[in-house]
C-alpha cells in the first residue's frame, strides 16, 4: 500500500501545521546494517563517531575526498507527519531509518542552513545537505512519494528531513524534545 498524489497532496496542510520548536520525539532508531533497525529509549549521539552502533561509519552514502564518513550526514531528523504520510504499511515497509523522528518542522524557513538543535544532552547542526530521499524511498514509499518530497513546490519545506552534523556529544532520548538554539 503506497499513498497517491492526492493523499499527500491533503496532507500538506497538516504537516505544514508541525511546531517549529520544544518538538516531541516520537522514535529513535539506530541501523546497525541495511535492513536493519533497532528502536531505542535513548540514542548516544558522537562527534567522533555519529550513532556508536550506526552503518554510518562503515557504510555512509557521502564520503570526503579521503573516503571517511560526511559528517554531515551523521543524523537525519524526519517529520512525524511526514513519515505518517508515506508509511502506510507498517507490516509489510520497512521503516524510514531515520535516526530520530519527531513531531517538527523542517523547512529551510524555520532551520536555515547552519542552526543548531539541542537533541537531549547532544547538540546538532543543520546541514547544506538536502535530503532528497534516495531510490529506497522511491522502492518503498511509491513514486508519489518521491515525487513530493522533490516537488519544486515543496522543495523549501524539507519533506524529507533535516541532516545534521554532531557538533556536542551527548544522549537524546523518547523523553526529550527537540529545541531550537
Amino acid at each position: 500500500m503506497q499513498a497517491t498524489s492526492e493523499q499527500l497532496r491533503a496532507a500538506m496542510d497538516h504537516v505544514r501545521a508541525a511546531p517549529q520548536d520544544n518538538a516531541p520525539i516520537s522514535m529513535l532508531c539506530r541501523r546497525p546494517d541495511y535492513r536493519q533497525r533497532e528502536f531505542l529509549q535513548d540514542l548516544p549521539l558522537t562527534v567522533a563517531g555519529g550513532i556508536p552502533g550506526d552503518r554510518w561509519l562503515k557504510a555512509p552514502w557521502m564520503v570526503l575526498a579521503d573516503g571517511s564518513p560526511d559528517p554531515r550526514i551523521q543524523v537525519s531528523i524526519l517529520p512525524v507527519r511526514v513519515m505518517d504520510a508515506v508509511w502506510l504499511d507498517r507490516e509489510k515497509q520497512p521503516h524510514p531509518g531515520d535516526p530520530i523522528v519527531a513531531d517538527i518542522d523542517c523547512s529551510y524557513a524555520n532551520f536555515p542552513v547552519g542552526s543548531r538543535i539541542q537533541a537531549g544532552t547532544a547538540i546538532l547542526q543543520v546541514s547544506d545537505v538536502f535530503n532528497d530521499a534516495c531510490v529506497k524511498w522511491k522502492a518503498r514509499y511509491g513514486a508519489p512519494a518521491k515525487d513530493w518530497i522533490t516537488d519544486r513546490e515543496n522543495v523549501h519545506l524539507r519533506l524529507r528531513g533535516l541532516l545534521c552534523s554532531i557538533v556536542q556529544d551527548g544522549v537524546v532520548s523518547l523523553t526529550d524534545r527537540l529545541i531550537k538554539l
